[in-house]
């Protein structure tokens, strides 16, 4: 399960009251009121169910987003770009102030119930404070459920070694994608564009892998990308991963060498990752041998696969190798 799924919906100011003093007449009314002292504690009991009600509520809505300083890299720099890591962290504590002085607020109110004249003003004042404390963070619970809707949109993205397909659209990425993971790759909604992002996986000599396309962020130049676009490379840069960049020598996807040529030159300079150049459709008439190109191979014929795939592995190990003993402190100069 993606780390975001399992955040719920989070209610509105109005929705929260409504349920909660809904459910407090419902306590009120399944009780028989017969005494001076069963009217008191039926007072009571709604006050402490409406009370009980919200803090539950907000307490879950604050349980159920996961805690920041454990998220992996790649996961905190998207949320931060999406929605902003701070800004989150406050929304969430004024839930949790809002949780917790709602139990403080009817805790008092329960000793001011018990040594009134008449119940029913006492609790009713208590109901307004309480009314009064939701309303009062309306806009962080409205914020809240704005970013669990775009959080829970993003690629679910494993901890596990990765390959980053790069290249213009229609050489051949999805084609190879589902050539190397056997099976109709996963498609998932991404925050950033309008396209969705690839993954696939596959299993070699014990080791899960992940292949990933991301349309939209690495086929095309930086200078068509918005700030965002360029943010959420960077947050590739945390994944264990290498890059493989793929060019159609062809020119069948509808675009020239050179211009394949000068999208690799800027991945290159500033996609700070272990980079494989590989031309696809080698099967093709018009098919050219490029100098730079580091293997030629074919998603239709399967030629040249298998060793693409051990060099890719090949490179994963060595980048594991030359950063097990610390982390990269450079980000990518996006």
């Amino acid at each position: 399960m993606m780390i975001f799924e399992k955040i719920h919906t989070v209610p509105t100011s109005d929705e929260l009251i409504n349920k909660a003093f809904k459910r407090s007449a419902r306590a009120m009314s399944g009780k028989t009121i017969d005494s001076r002292e069963s009217r008191f504690r039926a007072n009571e009991s709604m006050l402490l169910t409406a009370a009980n009600i919200l803090t539950d509520n907000l307490a879950n809505i604050v349980r159920r987003f996961p805690s920041f300083e454990r998220l992996p890299r790649f996961y905190y720099e998207l949320t931060d770009i999406l929605v902003g890591v701070e800004k989150l962290k406050m929304s969430l504590a004024s839930a949790d102030w809002a949780s917790r002085k709602i139990h403080e607020v009817a805790r008092s109110y329960v000793g001011k119930i018990r040594t009134s004249e008449v119940p029913e003003p006492v609790r009713k004042e208590a109901f307004g404070r309480l009314a009064s404390i939701i309303k009062s963070i309306n806009k962080d619970l409205l914020f809240l459920n704005e970013a669990r809707n775009i959080l829970r949109k993003l690629p679910d993205v494993q901890d596990e070694p990765t390959i980053v397909i790069a290249g213009y659209p229609n050489v051949g990425k999805s084609s190879f994608v589902s050539k190397i993971t056997g099976a109709s790759p996963e498609v998932a909604p991404y925050p950033f564009t309008t396209k969705g992002v690839t993954i696939g996986h596959f299993t070699r000599d014990g080791v899960r892998y992940q292949v990933m396309d991301t349309p939209g962020l690495l086929d095309r130049p930086m200078s068509e990308r918005n700030d965002i676009e360029r943010q959420a490379i960077t947050a590739i840069h945390y994944l264990d991963a290498v890059v493989m960049f793929m060019i159609d020598p062809s020119e069948s996807c509808g675009y020239e060498i050179e211009d394949q040529r000068r999208l690799l030159a800027e991945i290159r300079e500033n996609f700070k990752l272990p980079l494989l150049v590989v031309a696809n459709k080698a099967d093709r008439p018009e098919f050219q041998k490029l100098d730079e190109i580091e293997f030629n191979i074919s998603t239709v014929t399967g030629e040249g696969i298998e060793e693409v795939m051990d060099r890719l592995l090949e490179m994963i190990e060595e980048k594991s190798q030359s950063s097990s003993s610390e982390k990269p402190d450079t980000e990518p100069a996006i």
